[in-house]
Formats: structure tokens, C-alpha cells, sequence
């Protein structure tokens, strides 16, 4: 199993690597694995990944990735168990030269196999895990034990060496990477964009707020409704606030919503229109995109897509948001990308979105220009998936004493 893999041009060619993630759903982890299975397949390596399936595995399948059907998502201790047994078989009968888990309760299994097998193993923290009690902290702490742990922002990493301070030597921070070739404007077609704006029932004279994320409270979706009422008491007229995204069974929080809109008479004005698939017609559609968060985000990939496809963009400043916009004061105003604004307040959030509504063509094309430079320079696929196979090459040399 732990051969010299065949000749090739990258020194993964011939590596089997397992990455190991509950399910393949929509999400930033789930994406990142299928981008990551993609990167290794094109350097000639084989990519497993263990899951227990979802709506991304053909996309997996189709970018030359293998799913390893695997009952990845169990949180039950005796099932974790058996599945240390079964993870390594199926790691002995693939070949397996590596593990990389994506969640927590998969890590355990994975380290557990990683341990017996004497494999390298790298874990990613996509998300910040909250932990009180030290039953929880113990738990979280598997994703700090990789060989080699990657944060997916500068925050991320932060909170890391806080909380499992022996972890930083083998901290890694490579930023989510975006698509470019996808989440550019000249890859849209103007059907797209008219397609959707039929569908979310939006006039052709309205101009478009996008708020993209699943429909849950830390979201900011009520922030966001709270500030459309402010612009329309400031007199912005003309303005449509879409909120696109899934509810996840979230049936109670999405009934509080409709009565916010209802109590603020914003009905026609504010739509809710489930999930989108077609993000960069989504985000080329919006006059300006929200990430009104009102707890950190560990990355925050809306913000550097709307940018890709030249939107103005207002986040909350906190968690890892502000890493992916310019704005005053860490820049001066002509240089800035975007708008940042306190979190939980709806005043401050209406007063940057009127800004970025009220810019003019020539301010408009020039942010679009600053934004689009910006995160192709920091935000790349490639660049992610390059720092992520260096991390692997290298805990593979290590392991195989290869210099």
C-alpha cells in the first residue's frame, strides 16, 4: 500500500487519497471536496471520497472522483466504532496513502483508521465549533489533531490556536477558493439572469439586494427586512430585497420572516424564494449583495463571488467577512470593494446599501474592476487546491522519507 506510486508529472500521480465528509449536500465543505476530488483526478491521483451521498456526487463522478459510499454522517458512538473497522478495510482495499476529513464526527472515525494504518491525516475546519462544556471541547478537538490543519480563513485560524493552542505548528490557513471561470460576468448569459428575475417575480424596472444563504437566524435575513423598511422610509423606491436560499426545515424561523414582512408592509417588496442553483446569474442579477451575518462567518464565500461577478457588496464586520472585502477604514474609500457595517443594525446596513444603490455608472465599473482583481489575486480555485495537494505532498514525503 505505501509503494513508490508510479511515474508521473505530479507527485501525487498515482496517490490515492480519502477525503471523508458526512454527506454531499450544498455547502461550502461539500464544495470544496468535490473542487479538491477534481484537483487530484487532473494531477493523476485517484480520489475516494467517503460519504453517505447527496445531490453533488454526480458532479463528483463527472469531475473523476470516486464515491466510496460510506455511512459517513453517524454521530452514534458504537456505529463510530465499527466504522474505524470499516474505514480501514475499505482503506487497505483502495490503497488508501492518505485521510482527510471535513467534519467531526467523520474525523474521529478517520483518525482512528489513520492511527492503525500509520497514514497521514489532514483535517479542515470549514466552520468555527462552539464548545462550552468540556465534553464538547474534547470532541471538537479532533479536527485540531491532523498531521497537518487547514483553516479556511485567518479567523478560523485564530480561534484554533486559542482553543488547542498545540495545534498552531501545524496550522495552515488556504483560503475557499471560487471558480472564476464560472463566476465571471462574460460566463452568463443575459437568458440567465432574465430566467431568474422571472422566477423571483421581480419587475424589469426594480433594482435587486440579494441576501444568498440558507434561511436561518445568524443569516441576518431580519436584519436585512429591517433595513429595506428603513430605504423605503429614507424614499429608495424601485428596490427589490431578494432572499434566496433553503430553509432546512427550519418551518418556524421562515413563518417569523413572512410576519416581518407582513407587519413591515413589505410584501411585493421583499421576496423569499427558496434555493438557487445558478448563484453567478444570481449574484450578476443583484444590484448589491448583503451578508448581513449576525455571528462570524469562517469564511464567507458570497461575499468574494459577488465580487467575481462585480457586484457591489455591504458584509457584517466580523468573523472572517472582512478578510474578503477592502473597505474604510483599513483602506481609503477610492479603493474599496465593498462596505462593511456593525453587525445587528439595520440602520447602518440601509445607510451602505443606499451608498452602493446611489453609485454611478463610472464609480460602479471601477469598484466592479477593484473587487474583481481582488479576489482573483487572494480567492482562486487554483490556488486553493494548489496549497491543499503541496499540503498532502508534503506529509507524504515526510511519511515515505522522500526528499
Amino acid at each position: 500500500m505505501h509503494g513508490d506510486p508510479p511515474t508521473g508529472h505530479h507527485p501525487l500521480a498515482g496517490r490515492t487519497i480519502l477525503q471523508i465528509i458526512p454527506e454531499l449536500e450544498a455547502g461550502g465543505a461539500e464544495r470544496t471536496t468535490v473542487d479538491i476530488a477534481a484537483g487530484l483526478a487532473a494531477a493523476g491521483a485517484r480520489a475516494l471520497v467517503a460519504t453517505e451521498g447527496g445531490r453533488l456526487v454526480g458532479e463528483l463522478q463527472a469531475k473523476g472522483g470516486i464515491w466510496a459510499p460510506f455511512p459517513a454522517a453517524t454521530k452514534n458512538p458504537l456505529a463510530m466504532l465499527r466504522n474505524v473497522r470499516r474505514l480501514a478495510k475499505l482503506c487497505l482495499d483502495e490503497g488508501v496513502h492518505l485521510v482527510h476529513a471535513r467534519s467531526r464526527a467523520p474525523a474521529w472515525v478517520a483518525l482512528g483508521t489513520a492511527r492503525a494504518l500509520n497514514l497521514p491525516f489532514v483535517t479542515t475546519y470549514h466552520g468555527s465549533y462552539s464548545g462550552r462544556s468540556p465534553i464538547k471541547v474534547r470532541y471538537n478537538s479532533v479536527m485540531a489533531r491532523g498531521d497537518a490543519v487547514i483553516a479556511n480563513s485567518h479567523y478560523t485560524a485564530g480561534l484554533i490556536a486559542s482553543a488547542y493552542p498545540m495545534a498552531e505548528p501545524r496550522l495552515r490557513v488556504i483560503y475557499r477558493g471560487t471558480d472564476f471561470r464560472s463566476f465571471t460576468p462574460s460566463a452568463v448569459e443575459p437568458e440567465r439572469v432574465e430566467a431568474l428575475r422571472q422566477a423571483w417575480g421581480v419587475a424589469p424596472h426594480e433594482r435587486i439586494v440579494l441576501l444568498a444563504a440558507r434561511l436561518t437566524a445568524w443569516k441576518g435575513q431580519r436584519v436585512l427586512i429591517d433595513a429595506a423598511a428603513h430605504l423605503r422610509d429614507m424614499g429608495v423606491r424601485d428596490v427589490a430585497f431578494v432572499l434566496a436560499g433553503d430553509p432546512q426545515g427550519r418551518d418556524s424561523y421562515v413563518k417569523d420572516l413572512d410576519r416581518a414582512v407582513e407587519a413591515r408592509g413589505l410584501g411585493g417588496i421583499v421576496h423569499r424564494v427558496g434555493h438557487c442553483t445558478d448563484m453567478a446569474a444570481a449574484f450578476l442579477a443583484a444590484s448589491v449583495v448583503a451578508v448581513p451575518s449576525t455571528e462570524p462567518e469562517a469564511f464567507g464565500r458570497s461575499a468574494v463571488e459577488a465580487q467575481a461577478m462585480g457586484t457591489p457588496v455591504v458584509v457584517s464586520d466580523l468573523g472572517a467577512v472582512p478578510e474578503t472585502v477592502l473597505a474604510v477604514p483599513d483602506v481609503p474609500g477610492p479603493e474599496r470593494t465593498g462596505w462593511r457595517v456593525p453587525p445587528n443594525d439595520p440602520e447602518a446596513l440601509a445607510d451602505a446599501l443606499k451608498a452602493a444603490l446611489s453609485m454611478g455608472a463610472s464609480a460602479r465599473e471601477a469598484m466592479a474592476v477593484r473587487a474583481q482583481l481582488h479576489v482573483q489575486r487572494h480567492f482562486s480555485l487554483d490556488s486553493m487546491v494548489e496549497r491543499t495537494l503541496d499540503v498532502y505532498c508534503a506529509l507524504l514525503e515526510r511519511r515515505t522519507g522522500r526528499r
